[in-house]
């Protein structure tokens, strides 16, 4: 990343794509390049940053924590992707706290700046409401599966949802996610998954091989 420079960094961005080159020129001034460690807050639930932040290269968490602590997770973002739009729109403070869970490095373009890029092209201004419509829906469906699916739907639903295809024509998962994590991603108790997990297990819809890769056969997986 280091011998890209802004300019370069912004054209790799689908949000900017659209943006004219005098634009971008101008964009790249603003614009500042910021690593975040594993674990580290980009933004925290309940603060203002005043500033839009765009994945370079990494993986980001969404967590939605309770006044009890409770915490759900509702979304990884990679790389593309950006947060932090919705508070610069609204003014309010972020709803949830995004946090690296590699090493992540970001670019950072301030609130003014971000206001300016949208009055000046519509097609990043419709770029924006189009990523707000897709995370509203997503939203939407999420509190549909809490409401309307049982434990064992949503375990498999997260399951597939973290998964790629292979080769072979067999999903699964590169990144491991503990059991806590899916708890967290379908709203039971770690025990509760644990049992699920045990039964896919025996069942032959999960098995990992000697690598531990975790490999998650869809074609057999049907939910209770």
């Amino acid at each position: 990343m280091s011998m890209l420079s802004n300019l370069d960094l912004i054209r790799r961005v689908p949000l900017f794509a659209l943006l004219t080159d005098a634009q971008a020129a101008s964009l790249s001034d603003a614009v500042v390049k910021e690593r975040f460690k594993r674990g580290e807050a980009i933004v925290e639930q309940g603060k203002t940053s005043n500033a839009l932040y765009i994945i370079l290269a990494g993986r980001a968490r969404v967590v939605m924590t309770d006044k009890r602590g409770r915490e759900v997770i509702l979304a990884t973002l990679q790389v593309g992707d950006y947060l932090g739009e919705m508070s610069l729109i609204d003014k309010e403070a972020h709803s949830a706290t995004v946090s690296a869970e590699v090493q992540t490095d970001v670019l950072v373009l301030a609130g003014d700046d971000f206001s300016r890029c949208l009055m000046e092209n519509t097609a990043m201004a419709h770029g924006v409401m189009r990523g707000l419509v897709k995370r509203l829906r997503n939203a939407d469906h999420k509190i549909g599966s809490l409401a309307l699916t049982g434990v064992y739907e949503r375990v498999a639903t997260a399951l597939l949802d973290a998964t790629e295809l292979g080769d072979d024509g067999e999903r699964f998962m590169r990144e491991k996610i503990s059991r806590q994590d899916i708890a967290k991603m379908v709203g039971a108790s770690r025990e509760m998954v644990s049992r699920v997990m045990k039964d896919f297990e025996e069942q032959g819809f999960i098995e990992a091989d000697a690598e531990g890769v975790v490999r998650v056969y869809e074609r057999r997986m049907v939910p209770r």
